[in-house]
């Protein structure tokens, strides 16, 4: 049977920012001692005094999230460069028999263009597309008949390229998007393969982007 500081850490490990917010003394603990009470109640099948919680939180121990953390900015200090890219333009299809078949036809239309941004990321019921604006017209030409979910324009992406030591060390991207959450920053979508992610995003945010991902490798 599980005890108050079992269900306890097992609560604050599985939700975003509170372990590293505790850390940083950032969290009343009484305030999420009250907050989680529901929740350690449930997993213990019993009523649990809000005191008896409270301990509980002041015993977790930070050694994962300082360990991690010190992984983190040893990789931090080891990103390559960041390519900016604005004007671009995000649609998502729904996935079809004739869908791929035409976007290659597509690509195969623009693939001498090295100047333009085209990436292709296909999931099991829909696939997304983000180009720039130069080829939107391309992109309509010959997708027309293709049953269009979503689309977006006015926005612009940066590229990340990754250590090789990516492939080793957890919470990577966690720790690149949790600054984007704080900084209130809509990642609109991410694309990554084994060293590279490009986040994109509106180009209002890009500046703030930028100095997120710049202060990530100086701080």
């Amino acid at each position: 049977m599980k005890t108050v500081q079992e269900a306890v850490e097992e609560i604050i490990s599985q939700t975003p920012f509170i372990e590293e917010a505790l850390h940083d003394k950032l969290i009343n603990v009484s305030s999420l001692a009250r907050e989680i009470q529901g929740q350690v109640e449930q997993k213990l099948g019993k009523e649990v005094k809000t005191g008896a919680i409270m301990m509980a939180i002041n015993r977790v121990s930070p050694i994962q999230v300082l360990k991690i953390r010190k992984n983190i900015k040893a990789f931090s200090l080891d990103l390559k460069d960041f390519i900016v890219r604005s004007d671009l333009m995000d649609y998502t299809f729904k996935n079809t028999v004739t869908l791929q078949k035409r976007i290659a036809k597509l690509y195969g239309n623009i693939e001498s263009n090295s100047e333009s941004f085209f990436t292709v990321s296909q999931g099991i019921f829909e696939t997304n597309i983000v180009i720039s604006s130069d080829i939107d017209a391309e992109l309509h030409k010959y997708l027309a008949e293709e049953e269009l979910i979503h689309s977006l324009d006015n926005l612009a992406s940066i590229t990340i390229k990754l250590p090789k030591s990516n492939l080793e060390q957890s919470g990577v991207y966690y720790f690149i998007l949790k600054q984007f959450a704080w900084a209130n920053i809509p990642v609109q979508e991410i694309i990554s393969t084994t060293h590279e992610i490009t986040l994109v995003v509106k180009e209002s945010d890009i500046t703030r982007s930028f100095s997120i991902l710049i202060n990530l490798k100086q701080n």
